[in-house]
């Protein structure tokens, strides 16, 4: 059994571990810690820890997949939840879809009984509201929000220049692989937008007979070039984990005009092989690992490209 997580999944990355040794199923138990982290106020970029978007509401988004069946549920822009995760599991379980979003989405929560959460943390809502009245003229304040938002878009800013999300891939010959996200997504994004982590194939994907792969950071990037589903059609197509993860690099790194920024690629293979890399992302990326033959889980660097 191999684990691999980004380095923001610390509060809840045992509780897994401990699900995996008890037997528990792997996308069960990887749900099972990624609420802890849509609960820790002190991860800034899901779920109570995240930054609202430019109306100063939270929408989070999530995804998994059964890499055995490939089975996928995912979720998008979705108010009032924080174990959006488990949202999406409930969505790949209960009902014919792959994804719900919105209001759609929390209509769902409600009927399988998820209750209305308290999702914007007070300290963003001033910080949100501090980076406004910077922004914004006093007229402009005062009709707010029914002003044009777009130009807000490149104006305003990440407070923290944090654009990561919650990744989990576990990988087992006998359970198979299997892939979790959530995020919160870019602090101050435009209402609705949706990054990489609730779509297949971009910001996650898992093929038990090959590997999985899941991304963080610039969703926008990893949509346009199918970051995740690259990296498993490399697998299948024979090339060594490294070769498949250098693949999708060259990719990424082809891009040219819109948004472009860093990414983390997380990958495991069918072998127990893992790769994590940091593709022109600031400053040092570290990631979660573990595997049964060790005793406690480790944190290490990303390999930076």
């Amino acid at each position: 059994m191999l684990l691999v997580a980004n380095a923001e999944a610390w509060p809840g990355f045992a509780t897994t571990v401990e699900r995996l040794r008890e037997g528990a199923p792997s996308l069960d138990a990887m749900v099972e810690g990624i609420g802890h982290v849509e609960r820790e106020a002190k991860v800034r970029s899901v779920g109570y820890g995240g930054w609202p978007n430019m109306l100063g509401r939270m929408e989070f988004d999530a995804g998994v997949m059964n890499g055995t069946t490939r089975e996928v549920g995912a979720v998008g822009a979705v108010p009032d939840t924080l174990p959006v995760s488990r949202l999406a599991l409930e969505v790949m379980r209960r009902l014919p879809h792959v994804m719900l979003t919105g209001d759609g989405a929390r209509r769902f929560a409600t009927e399988i009984g998820m209750p209305l959460d308290e999702t914007l943390h007070p300290d963003s809502r001033r910080v949100w509201w501090e980076r406004l009245e910077r922004e914004l003229s006093r007229e402009e304040l005062d009709r707010f929000p029914d002003i044009p938002l777009a130009p807000l878009s490149r104006a305003i800013t990440d407070p923290e220049r944090v654009r990561d999300t919650t990744v989990f891939l576990s990988a087992d010959p006998a359970a198979g692989i299997h892939a979790a996200t959530s995020t919160s997504g870019w602090a101050w994004k435009y209402p609705g937008r949706l990054g990489d982590s609730p779509i297949p194939g971009a910001g996650f994907y898992a093929d038990s007979r090959y590997g999985a792969a899941a991304c963080t950071h610039t969703g926008e990037m990893t949509i346009r070039c199918g970051t995740a589903r690259t990296i498993v059609l490399a697998l299948k197509l024979g090339r060594s984990l490294h070769d498949a993860v250098r693949l999708a690099v060259d990719e990424l790194c082809e891009l040219r005009g819109g948004f472009l920024a860093g990414v983390v690629i997380h990958a495991v293979d069918a072998g127990g092989n893992h790769e994590v890399v940091n593709v022109r992302c600031e400053g040092e990326i570290r990631y979660w690992l573990w595997d049964e033959g060790m005793a406690e889980p480790e944190l290490r660097p990303a390999t930076t490209i």
